[in-house]
């Protein structure tokens, strides 16, 4: 039994003082989109909690600025020009997910991360030859307006009913206007465990988003028949969904393979 004990205490001291100068892994975040404890499915109605009803065939928001905090408090941020993603419902894997590996992260053991939503300011300055090829992946992806107005952070398409209502358009198209309305938010979440990127392990951290939150948050409920049926480039409804925006995401768990 003492011998286990030393065993064990040897190995707990050797992961906490392993080099892991110069070694780099990769590091997966699977994006899995809900409804409280529903899973989220085109087509399926969902219940709002002033009686309205949603109903999605388009479901799509984009994160960049990807970054990740390790246990010492270094941060590894994923390359500029390649950190900037369409998270796609329409492309999710059979378990509902939507897999972003980022390769050649720093080596570490990470206890956070953090993403934006949406494009920031600074990149947004950068021009339209500044985003590269992102810019017409977002156009294919029907994440723009026009490269003047910017580009569209969040796009749910579907219809909306009420006691009074049945099935009419609902169309949240959040995201910045140019430089006069900035609507990109940032979240940090905590990891339960920690993910240990090494040349030989790539962990996969489990971000559940729940799409009911953007209608209902814990701070604000908005009622579509209010104006929140048609929400694209208002200064006030666009606000409240960006808001509402960054609340929707928790980490379920992290899996190191």
């Amino acid at each position: 039994m003492l011998s286990l004990t030393i065993l064990s205490c040897t190995s707990d001291d050797d992961s906490n003082t392993e080099d892991l100068t110069g070694q780099t892994g990769n590091l997966v975040l699977k994006f899995d989109n809900g409804v409280g404890d529903q899973d989220f499915i085109f087509g399926t109605t969902y219940n709002k909690s002033n009686g309205e009803s949603y109903s999605l065939t388009t479901l799509k928001y984009l994160i960049s600025n990807v970054r990740f905090t390790d246990e010492n408090g270094n941060e590894f941020m994923f390359p500029h020009d390649d950190n900037v993603f369409i998270i796609d419902e329409a492309t999710a894997n059979n378990a509902g997910e939507i897999w972003l590996t980022l390769n050649n992260v720093d080596a570490a053991n990470y206890t956070s991360v953090t993403f934006g939503i949406g494009i920031d300011q600074e990149r947004y300055a950068l021009g339209a030859e500044g985003q590269g090829d992102f810019l017409t992946e977002a156009a294919d992806a029907g994440m723009m307006w026009s490269w003047a107005t910017g580009f569209r952070f969040t796009r749910f398409d579907g219809t909306y009913s009420s006691a009074t209502i049945t099935d009419e358009a609902l169309n949240i198209h959040m995201g910045s206007v140019g430089t006069s309305l900035d609507n990109y938010r940032e979240v940090t979440l905590s990891l339960p465990n920690n993910a240990r990127v090494r040349q030989t392990t790539t962990p996969e951290v489990h971000i559940k988003a729940d799409i009911a939150k953007v209608f209902d948050s814990d701070t604000t409920s908005i009622n579509f028949a209010d104006g929140y049926s048609q929400v694209h480039t208002n200064t006030e409804t666009t606000t409240v969904i960006a808001n509402n925006m960054s609340t929707i995401f928790t980490v379920h768990h992290v899996h190191n393979e």
